[in-house]
């Protein structure tokens, strides 16, 4: 019985038009035909089965089914998509155990969310196998086509890493402990003087942002500068950061850590050479940080900035202040998020003051998925590589920029590859995966223009770099393999 439902299914699925496609619609009009409990059933597994591989929930034409199958009395979807209410409920089929849901979404959207059964068993859902770590254990994920995984939060075990040290730090001016970790990067010296990135909320950067990942993916393709990393663990994030002891926090952190931090590493002791950033309340706090202490600070970046403790108190301070405090702002939040429009404002008030303010708003949640997936953003923007020095072979003629580009992108099976360059020299166009692993090298001679073609036929869908160089320049392509 299985394997002729099953048969049916397929011939029902492959036979739908390109366009404007609703395989679930089609399957619950089939269903709706059948007449018993053990056809539906069979049905739906087989149904389950079929779709399983392209990924539940199941996304097509800008909609997202959400599917449960179980014998339970009742399902609710909570997550981003209705700010973790859990008021949103899946239909029950009549006469049978499936739950289903389909709701329109932005085809880069991504989104955290965990079923509620029964109305009181909140469990991650059992048909997705993608998570994403929060402050709160994982949820599952949904991610449309369009979005693009970060790839840079992965650990590259072909690549040179940082160290990290760990260190206990007395505070006077709280009289308690802090737990610091700092991050120097690969080839550290003493006799060269770097940047500093001071992170809040510390271990979570670490741990669910893979702060350290992303440092050293950017620095192995020559992304950003050498930086120091100190990730800064708070001991009572919610009175530090937000409320009773922010401001004593702010003092701890500018006239405490920072001179430590200095006194031991090699760092540049330059306002424009220290970046805070903070998530949430940590957003709060290090925008109160830069604020008091704006002859410290000259960078900022917020996540998802929670201003709204004390009457928006951080907010107003730079909204109503008619001071100056020349600090450069890069700001990230998502429209899934209750505080978007708050920082829609920010943004603009903060834009006519004449401050420097990079923002990105995505389709997200307030949520370690949209924080870990535009950190690398804030760090290429404030502290990117220097300028490489290139080596005229002729000083007659000067070459023209070595760069690739990639068309289509994304691209399914074949992409081609433009090379643009100064030299007729033989060279090697290299193909790495997101794991930094070498998947194809391509033997190039050099033209003012040339065009190459790379099949991926035998290669799985994801993100892949086209790595070039001449000389001392290199040139890295991201591809994105969609089948």
């Amino acid at each position: 019985m299985k394997k002729i439902i099953l048969s049916i299914l397929i011939i029902l699925l492959s036979n739908q038009p390109k366009i404007a496609q609703d395989r679930v619609g089609d399957f619950l009009t089939y269903l709706s035909n059948l007449n018993s409990s053990l056809e539906k059933e069979a049905a739906i597994d087989s149904f389950i089965n079929a779709i399983y591989p392209e990924g539940i929930p199941f996304r097509e034409s800008g909609k997202a089914t959400f599917i449960y199958h179980g014998n339970v009395n009742s399902v609710n979807l909570a997550g981003d998509m209705n700010g973790w209410n859990g008021m949103t409920e899946l239909s029950n089929f009549p006469g049978t155990t499936l739950f289903y849901l389909q709701q329109e979404y932005e085809n880069d959207a991504r989104l955290d969310y965990k079923f509620i059964i029964n109305s009181g068993n909140w469990i991650l859902d059992p048909l997705n196998p993608k998570t994403c770590s929060g402050g709160f254990g994982p949820n599952s994920e949904l991610a449309m086509p369009d979005y693009e995984q970060p790839w840079e939060i992965n650990y590259n075990t072909s690549i040179q890493h940082g160290t990290i040290q760990a260190k206990v730090f007395h505070s006077n001016t709280l009289n308690r402990n802090y737990q610091v970790f700092i991050y120097l990067p690969p080839g550290y010296s003493e006799f060269i003087e770097y940047p500093v990135v001071y992170y809040q909320d510390g271990s979570d950067y670490m741990n669910l942002a893979y702060a350290r990942n992303i440092a050293d993916n950017l620095l192995d393709i020559g992304r950003i500068k050498p930086v120091i990393s100190v990730f800064v663990i708070p001991t009572n994030r919610n009175n530090e950061y937000a409320y009773g002891e922010r401001n004593l926090f702010a003092d701890f952190f500018s006239l405490e850590l920072v001179p430590f931090i200095d006194s031991v590493y090699s760092t540049i002791q330059e306002r424009s050479q220290r970046l805070l950033i903070g998530d949430s309340f940590g957003g709060n706090i290090s925008a109160l940080i830069a604020y008091r202490y704006s002859a410290l600070f000259g960078k900022v970046g917020l996540h998802s900035a929670a201003f709204w403790p004390n009457s928006y108190e951080v907010y107003n301070y730079f909204v109503n202040d008619s001071s100056f405090y020349d600090i450069d702002f890069y700001s990230v939040w998502g429209t899934y998020e209750s505080l978007f429009e708050n920082m829609r404002q920010f943004r603009d008030i903060m834009t006519e003051k004449g401050y420097s303010f990079k923002w990105i708003e995505k389709p997200e949640g307030h949520s370690w998925g949209l924080w870990r997936a535009n950190t690398d953003v804030m760090l290429e923007y404030f502290f990117p590589s220097d300028p490489v020095s290139v080596k005229i072979e002729d000083e007659s003629q000067i070459p023209a920029d070595l760069s690739i580009v990639a068309y289509p992108n994304p691209f399914n099976n074949s992409v081609q590859l433009k090379i643009n360059a100064g030299s007729d020299k033989t060279n090697i166009l290299r193909i790495f995966n997101v794991n930094g692993e070498l998947v194809d090298e391509i033997y190039i001679n050099y033209e003012i223009s040339s065009t190459y073609f790379w099949n991926a036929a035998q290669q799985p869908s994801g993100v892949y770099f086209a790595i070039i160089n001449y000389g001392d320049q290199i040139r890295t392509s991201k591809l994105l393999l969609l089948k």
